[in-house]
């Protein structure tokens, strides 16, 4: 499916922002290029990270109490859903922190410097969780 196409179905389900649509866009160009080196995400589900990623990880948002002061996203990876929730977290104004556990170092740098990129209200922390 067109990337473009893919982005405006997003848009239509999920009706955030052109400002939240702009910051996936970064997210997903970071995740991209940095796929190529680090195995984030299945490499015949690139071209469908807009349904099969961020769709997937936004509908979740619905289901988060609005109360909770924090989300937490075990064996993070590439950031999914996390990142995807703290981007459109945002775009709701929900104040919640989401913490990323993750315990590969080239990743948990990878996702430190996506959420800076993003400026995201989301903690980063290496740890194995078994």
């Amino acid at each position: 499916m067109d990337r473009i196409i893919q982005i405006d179905a997003f848009s239509r389900i999920t009706q955030v922002s052109r400002e939240t649509i702009r910051s996936l866009i970064k997210y997903e160009n970071l995740l991209v290029n940095a796929n190529k080196n680090l195995n984030l995400v299945g490499k015949s589900t690139i071209s469908t990270i807009w349904n099969r990623h961020f769709l997937d990880s936004a509908q979740v948002i619905d289901f988060v109490d609005k109360n909770d002061k924090s989300l937490l996203d075990l064996g993070s990876g590439a950031g999914l859903p996390g990142l995807v929730l703290a981007i459109a977290a945002k775009d709701r104004k929900l104040t919640f922190k989401v913490k990323l556990i993750e315990k590969s170092p080239k990743k948990v740098k990878f996702l430190k410097d996506t959420v800076r990129v993003l400026n995201l209200n989301v903690e980063v922390l290496q740890q194995n969780i078994l």
